[in-house]
């Protein structure tokens, strides 16, 4: 439940802030280099939070499938390809902030990287039905 929980956040929320903030401020009238400056604002805690629960998700896939599942596993994987791409817009971003196209490109990265992840079985299942608690 925690996995499910995490990936809501952070995926959910990207998505959001991404294809829900931008045509929304465009609907209200607001100028278009306004929008830009807003929607730029919350990229980086975007990407921030994103980092925090891809680490947890990491996290929570070791302690179900071992530590070996982060580059064996194709979920751990994903994970480390989230992480380097949370990593790499932060870093572009503060070092390099001219590079428009490599922010986006990262950004997106971690955007597409998140679908591929919900689209992913849950740790510990591997396919199998789980039986119920009483």
């Amino acid at each position: 439940m925690l996995w499910q929980l995490t990936q809501m956040l952070w995926v959910g929320g990207f998505w959001l802030i991404h294809l829900g903030l931008r045509p929304v401020l465009g609907k209200i009238g607001l100028a278009p280099l306004l929008i830009d400056e807003v929607a730029d604002a919350f990229e980086v805690p975007v990407a921030g939070f994103a980092a925090a629960c891809v680490i947890f998700q990491a996290l929570v896939l070791v302690q179900a499938d071992g530590l070996a599942s982060l580059w064996r596993d194709f979920r751990g994987q994903v994970l480390l390809m989230a992480l380097y791409a949370c990593a790499m817009f932060i870093a572009v971003r503060v070092g390099w902030p001219q590079a428009q196209r490599w922010q986006e490109f990262s950004f997106l990265l971690l955007g597409f990287s998140g679908v591929v992840l919900v689209l992913q079985p849950l740790p510990g299942w591997s396919g199998r039905v789980r039986e119920a608690h009483p």
